[in-house]
């Protein structure tokens, strides 16, 4: 990991105009940077804006305000994000949770990961594509078996793990991960998780890991922002954040993570913080080298 951020945000707004009396604001002035190599956290409660960040980034959603800037390209500026969309569109990739929804039903498992290189036209010949898909189930632990495969006839982590082949077998700078292990089975949630770190030390991807479980986040990620609302709450490398946390609603949510001791869990109160109050107005600040907290 380097100190050189690959991604800057400045003051994203995403807000959704429902009619003339309801505007709702899915993602409210945020700021963050992600650094080369990093594995950054976000986390939060469902309807946080969590996924609304995730998809604007990737120009799903047009924001609303603000900057957007990827290895030093302003892509938030329409002209700019027309002007590099080939190297965004093989250097960015997003993972989605729902994998039976993201994977087309009607092509198979090689189809699916060589429809990016070929799009992307990366690859200089049948074989260099042949041994690419090879090697990117090799990657997330699947056989050769798997490749005349429909998604309909995988099981959930299957498929998870041949839409994080088809992410990772461009070879993107940046992997953004919307809650990719939320729909599966706690025991295959373990193994994706330890798929993740492997790629990313393997191949020194860069990680924005989404999702409501801290322990997955505080287990995987180097730099955690808590998002309440549309805000982020609070901000820091992740021990800190766990070790010290400083933002009420932060440490009502790290007081609720379950402990694996049944004496502990019936002696331990968790901290309760009412989110109707919370009204987003504050100043966010450095409090501390590299914690950010807002302070209303």
């Amino acid at each position: 990991m380097t100190d050189d951020p690959i991604l800057e945000v400045r003051d994203l707004t995403q807000y959704f105009r429902i009619n003339r009396q309801l505007t709702i604001k899915a993602v409210d002035g945020i700021s963050f940077s992600v650094n080369e190599g990093e594995v950054f956290g976000i986390v939060g409660e469902t309807g946080s804006g969590k996924s609304t960040v995730a998809r604007t980034l990737m120009g799903v959603n047009r924001l609303t305000s603000g900057e957007i800037f990827f290895k030093g390209n302003k892509i938030s500026d329409k002209d700019v994000f027309r002007q590099n969309k080939s190297d965004l569109q093989k250097n960015m990739q997003i993972i989605f949770q729902d994998s039976a929804a993201a994977l087309n039903p009607h092509m198979t498992v090689e189809q699916i990961i060589a429809e990016p290189m070929t799009i992307n036209k990366v690859m200089k010949s049948t074989e260099e594509l042949d041994a690419r898909i090879k090697e990117t189930l090799e990657n997330v632990e699947l056989s050769e078996h798997y490749r005349t495969k429909y998604p309909g006839e995988l099981s959930g982590g299957q498929r998870q793990r041949v839409a994080i082949a088809r992410g990772i077998a461009i070879r993107p700078d940046l992997i953004i991960a919307d809650e990719p292990i939320a729909s599966l089975d706690i025991s295959i949630q373990a193994q994706i998780v330890t798929l993740f770190q492997h790629l990313q030390k393997e191949h020194q991807f860069t990680f924005i890991f989404i999702a409501h479980d801290l322990s997955l986040i505080r287990f995987i990620s180097d730099r955690t922002a808590v998002m309440l609302k549309g805000k982020i709450v609070e901000m820091a490398e992740t021990k800190d954040l766990f070790e010290h946390p400083l933002h009420p609603y932060t440490k009502a949510l790290l007081s609720s993570i379950p402990v694996p001791d049944p004496d502990f869990e019936r002696k331990k109160k968790s901290l309760e913080y009412d989110t109707s109050s919370f009204t987003g107005e504050g100043t966010f600040s450095e409090v501390s080298k590299g914690h950010f907290l807002l302070d209303g």
